[in-house]
């Protein structure tokens, strides 16, 4: 990636303006949920659209139950509220409220998680959740001027062998998605399971990543790495307690997802004040703040950077990394890199000439 010529040391931005720039600066999401941005409100739309009946009487019932304890207790919650998503306009309309959110939080890309298990298992077809997405994300390119893309996510308490049935079911609409994930309950469920699918997946050239690290130890970091062979690492922040793994982390450039509200809703650090994202940065560590599942965990992507800052005392330098860090760490080509990284460096110098 071509060096800024931007030198980010040289704003000074009062503390009274860092939110305004956080918000307006432009920046990539490449850590969300599509299923998580599913807010109540719309969830209980298409709850009476489709005649599905929820265990909720209310939206307000249903927003005072996201008291979760762990990563399990949410995602409880989460299969039960994709019930849903049944038809092709479902899986459109729960993109594009999300797309709309994305662009008014100035996200010029956002490479969107899906998962096929959950709905094909409630018997939808893989073209239906396909089909809605996909039609979405092309709809932000010419309406919203956003640059979506999709990443196939498989679900690791499933088998590896339910992992392969999934990928060729979708292997019809291979032009329609990036690449692949892991995700849902980590902790016994270590990235080496799905070895096979992801050398397969490798051999037909799809990105790669994984969460990792998340609850899961530093060991599960390294097997995404070593055995699945993947390019980024979602969330990653126990990597910090592996100094071997974060100077590999640092050498090879590999990116963290990390995902702050959602850290803190899962009790994976007990106040935000308290997360690691400052050390993982002083480590050199390729970080980006994202989302992951907005709907449940307490904002978008703007509101994860407002609260984290505020919480954590990050600087405007800070902000221009890990946004210069979104960017170079999405699966955008390198000409669609270099006109974000202009947009970004054009809006620091705005206000660093006090615009």
């Amino acid at each position: 990636m071509t060096p800024s010529t931007f030198d980010p040391a040289t704003i000074s931005v009062p503390p009274a303006r860092l939110p305004e720039l956080l918000a307006r600066m432009p920046k990539a999401e490449l850590h969300i949920h599509i299923e998580g941005s599913l807010e109540p409100e719309l969830m209980f739309k298409m709850a009476r659209r489709n005649g599905v009946s929820l265990p909720y009487a209310s939206v307000d019932e249903l927003r005072r139950a996201y008291d979760f304890s762990n990563l399990q207790s949410f995602l409880d919650i989460y299969y039960a509220g994709a019930s849903v998503l049944l038809h092709e306009q479902d899986f459109y309309d729960v993109a594009w409220a999300y797309l709309q959110r994305a662009q008014a939080d100035n996200v010029l890309r956002a490479e969107l998680f899906f998962d096929p298990q959950t709905h094909t298992a409630r018997g939808v077809a893989m073209e239906t959740v396909i089909g809605g997405l996909h039609r979405a994300c092309e709809d932000a390119r010419t309406q919203l001027g956003v640059d979506a893309a999709l990443i196939l996510c498989f679900l690791r308490h499933l088998s590896e062998d339910d992992a392969f049935e999934t990928l060729e079911a979708a292997l019809p609409y291979r032009d329609q998605f990036i690449g692949v994930g892991l995700d849902s309950s980590e902790v016994g469920h270590p990235p080496e399971k799905f070895a096979r699918v992801f050398a397969r997946c490798r051999e037909l050239g799809l990105h790669l990543v994984a969460h990792a690290g998340e609850e899961g130890p530093p060991a599960y970091v390294w097997s995404a790495l070593d055995v699945l062979k993947v390019e980024r690492i979602d969330h990653g922040v126990q990597s910090a307690k592996d100094p071997a793994l974060m100077k590999r982390l640092a050498q090879d450039g590999i990116a963290l997802t990390v995902c702050p509200l959602s850290n803190l809703k899962l009790c994976v650090f007990p106040k935000l004040a308290e997360h690691n994202i400052r050390t993982l940065l002083d480590a050199g560590l390729k970080v980006t703040i994202n989302s992951d599942d907005p709907a449940y965990f307490g904002g978008y992507v703007n509101t994860n950077f407002l609260q984290t800052f505020e919480a954590t005392g990050l600087t405007a330098t800070h902000a221009w990394q890990l946004a210069r860090n979104s960017f170079e760490a999405s699966f955008m080509d390198a000409a669609g890199k270099a006109r974000c990284l202009e947009r970004l460096d054009a809006c620091f110098a705005e206000f660093a000439g006090g615009h």
